[in-house]
């Protein structure tokens, strides 16, 4: 296995300095000290020379006509996804996706996140279409011709029909499944890609799903989602196995999203042990189980020796935080109640806090694994466009500064570059760089769209990006 490249040493903030007044000759006999306003403070944040720039997506949200998958069956009952909304041609990419190829490579990405459909390609148990490998092929083929290295995610939320009708993710037998449909896939496109993510957001998917049951099969039992959890990281300590199996220089992780779960009273130990619980259950379990071996959820498993050493880089989804109260109510939710602060600025439907420093806080959590890291996921619902702006410079300058502190932070993917199908959500919650037509399936560029062009070509947040974009955070992210 080719190891992965040491992370380069971190550009250092540069500051400019004011440049030297020389007064006017004056004629007078008195010498006269010149008056002068103070300059502004101004401050260059560098990125690495070789820092990847991305956008990243998931297959059942934009390909279109998944039909054969257990999401495109939950859609098509009724009160499961907001306003009746249903994914449908989504944004027609199994049809085309040159023209979103070519909005990315003008924006100057040189990363892209996407990923394969298991119901595509093994329509039926054992049986693989090998013209949906084709035109996966085409896809990575495609990204590589425009300079763009692309993350390929082997399970995005969705499963064939048929997997579900075995019993899906509670069958133990779906871990041997997947290795199959795993090898499969890699035996066919490990030749256009070496940058693997097994399976994305193992919690959100056994939360929604299995407690929470907003998401297909749409349960709510705890036993039953730890069961799911479970398999889901053996599954992917399998595919691990064989992808290197397959193709030894492949680098091989899991996206794993992170939510700030703060005690909403800190002076309230209740408040304090329900938030500590809160992020051992969802933050820090899977992560302990991959990288120690152990099983620490409440009703866990035993050793997870199997997990051990199956992570070649580790991907940090990040969007908000969360304040955590004790409650002796919520059973359902483990005694915990999920709160904001009065102060927080909100996200367009009501998504979250706006909260820039949670990336950083997650990062120096992740630095401590000894892995390199990639942000696989962070961006914003904002139709308007009056948020986002301001949430990608923070964000990426709490980026910067883990990266000043040697956190060997390699990539960045923005979540997304054309709005999507958001799940549970519909069409509600607008993340893209480019707004979509759901009429027309046009696309309209966002002014984020540049921001984030500029903050690529510059590779580095500039005075002048921030003046043009979100002048009001001059006082905020510049010294003086």
């Amino acid at each position: 296995m080719e190891k992965e490249k040491p992370s380069p040493k971190p550009a250092q903030e540069t500051i400019e300095a004011a440049p030297e007044l020389v007064p006017e000759p004056i004629p007078t006999a008195a010498p006269i000290i010149p008056s002068a306003r103070p300059s502004r403070p101004e401050a260059t944040f560098h990125f690495p020379a070789d820092f990847k720039w991305g956008v990243a997506t998931a297959a059942h949200q934009v390909e279109g006509d998944n039909t054969n998958n257990d999401w495109w069956a939950w859609e098509q009952e009724e009160g499961h996804i907001k306003d009746g909304e249903q994914s449908k041609r989504a944004c027609n990419w199994w049809e085309n996706t040159d023209a979103d190829f070519d909005r990315a490579a003008k924006l100057g990405l040189n990363a892209l996140r996407l990923s394969v459909e298991w119901s595509r390609i093994e329509p039926a148990p054992g049986v693989f279409a090998d013209a949906a490998l084709a035109r996966y092929g085409e896809m990575l083929q495609g990204l590589r011709a425009r300079g763009i290295e692309p993350m390929v995610t082997l399970h995005h939320f969705t499963n064939p029909l048929w997997l579900v009708e075995e019993g899906g993710w509670e069958n133990p037998e779906t871990v041997d499944r997947f290795t199959r449909y795993t090898r499969r896939v890699i035996e066919a496109l490990g030749q256009h890609c070496e940058l693997w993510c097994t399976i994305n957001e193992p919690n959100v998917y056994a939360f929604a799903g299995y407690v929470d049951g907003t998401w297909p099969p749409g349960q709510s039992d705890q036993k039953t989602a730890t069961l799911v959890l479970r398999h889901v990281l053996l599954a992917h300590a399998a595919a691990y196995r064989e992808i290197h199996d397959v193709q030894p220089d492949a680098r091989v992780g899991l996206a794993h999203n992170m939510r700030i779960l703060d005690p909403a009273n800190p002076s309230s130990r209740l408040d304090r042990r329900a938030a500590k619980f809160a992020d051992g259950v969802y933050n820090q379990a899977i992560l302990t189980a991959l990288t120690k071996g152990l099983w620490t959820l409440p009703l866990g498993f035993g050793p997870a020796w199997k997990l051990r050493g199956t992570l070649d880089w580790i991907g940090l989804n990040y969007y908000t935080r969360d304040l955590i109260a004790f409650d002796r109510t919520q059973k359902e939710s483990l005694y915990t109640r999920r709160l904001h602060a009065r102060d927080a600025e909100i996200l367009d439907g009501g998504y979250g806090e706006f909260y820039p420093q949670g990336m950083f806080r997650c990062l120096k959590r992740l630095d401590r694994l000894g892995l390199p890291i990639y942000i696989t996921e962070n961006g914003i619902p904002d139709d308007d466009d009056d948020q986002r702006p301001r949430y990608l410079l923070t964000h990426l300058h709490q980026m910067w500064h883990a990266i000043q502190l040697c956190y060997p932070v390699n990539g960045y993917y923005h979540w997304t570059l054309v709005d999507n199908f958001e799940w549970a959500e519909g069409w509600s919650l607008r993340f893209g760089l480019y707004a979509l037509s759901l009429k027309n399936k046009s696309r309209k560029p966002r002014e984020s769209a540049q921001l984030y062009a500029d903050i690529i070509q510059a590779n580095a947040i500039t005075p002048q990006i921030i003046d043009t974009y979100a002048p009001g955070l001059r006082a905020e992210l510049l010294p003086g």
